[in-house]
């Protein structure tokens, strides 16, 4: 008879002493309820940044002070698990001492897009992911790569997401290769910001991509001018 993993054992003791912490019954109701969220919410979170995300998470259409993450029999719904965590990852921007929330929502959002193999949602989550990781850029100090390799991470996908959007309709602005670019001319990588916007271009993403890619060609011939004046002296 074969070993059993030490992943199951150790999953098996967590949920057994989550089991007899909660009486028993893990079940809850609500979106979490829904979509087979149950065991993570317990185990992610502890009692006051449960309360805390339900207190934050009042989206419209739900009465003020209502939980709809943990609260209603919901008979049917069109989100998906990533749906909903990309969702609610981006409703804890605001602070910096939410962003460590934010980040176990959105890193389980991203597990749930790639087990479904659901392009968009994973998509929106490295979305959320950039957005936040860039706003605190000055608060922490892994920020600002973080944000770079969530934007890496969306760019990574972009073919696919593409032709998702296609299928809806149109290519909207695409924040990964918007922001890399930003933060690329930003660093003076002139070269290599022109090079993503020309990706993003060639892909079809709305943005602005001919306006910038000029303005990039002008810093760059510029730099390339003091450059070679500060070689020549």
């Amino acid at each position: 008879m074969g070993l059993t993993p030490i992943s199951q054992i150790v999953g098996g003791c967590v949920m057994g002493i989550l089991g007899g912490l909660f009486g028993g019954n893990l079940k809850v109701e609500g979106e979490i309820g829904y979509l087979g969220l149950t065991d993570w919410w317990f185990f992610a979170f502890n009692d006051d940044e449960r309360r805390y995300i339900e207190s934050v998470y009042q989206p419209l259409g739900h009465p003020s002070g209502g939980s709809p993450l943990t609260k209603g029999k919901i008979v049917a719904m069109s989100q998906t698990a990533a749906d909903l965590l990309s969702a609610l990852g981006g409703w804890f921007k605001k602070k910096p001492d939410d962003r460590d929330l934010a980040l176990r929502i959105l890193k389980k959002a991203e597990e749930e897009a790639l087990a479904g193999k659901r392009i968009l949602p994973l998509h929106f989550t490295y979305q959320e992911m950039i957005r936040l990781h860039y706003r605190w850029r000055d608060e922490f100090p892994d920020a600002l790569e973080s944000a770079i390799g969530a934007c890496r991470k969306q760019i990574e996908i972009a073919p696919r997401a593409a032709r998702a959007f296609r299928r809806q309709g149109g290519l909207p602005i695409h924040i990964g290769y918007q922001q890399l670019a930003i933060i690329l001319e930003k660093s003076d990588q002139y070269s290599d910001a022109i090079d993503i916007s020309k990706q993003a271009q060639s892909q079809g993403w709305s943005g602005g991509w001919a306006k910038r890619i000029s303005r990039l060609e002008k810093k760059l011939q510029k730099q390339q001018r003091d450059t070679h004046k500060t070689g020549s002296s």
